[in-house]
């Protein structure tokens, strides 16, 4: 089967929009998924910085959503050809974290979501002169027509939604609504600080808003802080002076939660200050370098976790979201803009210069 995906094929260049092969049908437990729209995550943009980690060339993407085309049946399977789904990380299933319903600590996350699969997999996709390329980037790479998926990656949709604005509820919308969903169960009383007005940020935003939490976000970007604002949080400037004494008054004495989007030291350092007694600190940004806390930043019961995928179970989250913005509360669009698939390095600058906050790429059938 032939069908058209951007490709990396080193760290440095840009994509390519190529055409490539897939050499095998769905299997036992998966499906083929023609793509309507796939978001483009920042953690699509790190590979060009993970020091030949992650190999290449690749197919990428892992915000996809789409159209099932065929399936290999099984007993995992309870989705049907022409189902609408949405797309998500990937996880072994049998994992004594997977059965304890933490599908994104499952103990293979790595190997199948950030390093193409398991060593053992056959190449799947194959380029025109017949070389390999790295597949199932998140179990998707769906920056491409068609993608060939994990069916525990898939969760059916209403075929009545925008099927090519949902991806990014399978990632970069689920981490940060499944933080204070999940992770911090935070509701009407509970305060929050957001560090970071990204996706990430702005759907924690959002769905802070939704649960009756108290939030203040903070950003060094005004337009960033206006949507921030729009989408009912408080809005605060990162080089504001007193910081965490600012934090404190706003949130009545401290929030009991924040979450950081920005791997920034100084703001991880002010969000510890800026919390309650017990207050809880949550990671979703990978930290590059060591993280120096200041001294009194633990105290008083506070602590700090990483968070993974909002702790989601996505066929969990995702319907709870698409329920929310149903009922206005959870408005994902107004982040949105589409690319045709051809635009890719330019929907790539555009989010790196922050002009835009999510990207959606739209293959050549669906940006006509």
């Amino acid at each position: 089967m032939k069908f058209q995906a951007a490709v990396l094929r080193s760290y440095e260049d840009p994509f390519t929009i190529e055409e490539v092969t897939l050499r095998t049908e769905p299997a036992v437990d998966e499906i083929l998924v023609e793509i309507a729209g796939s978001g483009m995550c920042r953690t699509d943009l790190a590979v060009r910085r993970s020091a030949g980690r992650s190999p290449l060339p690749a197919v990428l993407g892992h915000e996809g959503a789409g159209v099932v085309v065929r399936t290999g049946g099984g007993p995992d399977t309870a989705i049907n050809a022409g189902d609408h789904v949405v797309l998500s990380f990937d996880s072994c299933g049998h994992c004594r974290n997977c059965r304890a319903a933490a599908p994104a600590y499952c103990d293979s996350f790595a190997s199948l979501n950030l390093f193409g699969g398991r060593e053992e997999d056959p190449p799947r996709l194959t380029d025109a002169t017949g070389k390999a390329l790295a597949p199932r980037w998140f179990g998707q790479s769906s920056f491409a027509e068609y993608a060939l998926v994990p069916a525990r990656n898939a969760v059916r949709i209403d075929p009545a939604l925008p099927l090519e604005l949902l991806g990014p509820l399978g990632c970069g919308f689920l981490t940060g609504a499944g933080a204070v969903l999940n992770t911090f169960a935070a509701g009407p009383g509970d305060t929050l600080t957001v560090l970071g007005a990204g996706a990430v940020g702005l759907a924690a935003v959002m769905a802070a808003t939704a649960a009756g939490v108290l939030t203040v976000a903070v950003d060094r970007h005004p337009q960033r802080l206006a949507l921030a604002e729009r989408f009912g949080a408080i809005p605060l400037h990162a080089a504001t002076a007193g910081l965490p004494e600012r934090i404190r008054r706003l949130t009545d004495g401290g929030a009991q939660y924040a979450l950081d989007t920005t791997a920034s030291a100084p703001l991880i350092n002010h969000a510890l200050q800026g919390l309650r007694p017990t207050g809880t600190l949550g990671l979703v940004a990978r930290l590059h370098t060591a993280l120096p806390l200041e001294p009194g930043t633990l105290d008083r019961g506070r602590s700090i976790r990483h968070i993974c995928e909002g702790d989601a179970v996505p066929g969990l989250l995702i319907p709870r979201l698409v329920g929310l913005w149903r009922a206005g509360h959870f408005p994902f669009d107004q982040l949105i803009r589409t690319y045709p698939m051809a635009d890719i390095n330019e929907a790539e600058r555009d989010c790196d210069a922050g002009r835009v906050v999510k990207p959606v790429l739209l293959p050549a059938a669906r940006s006509r």
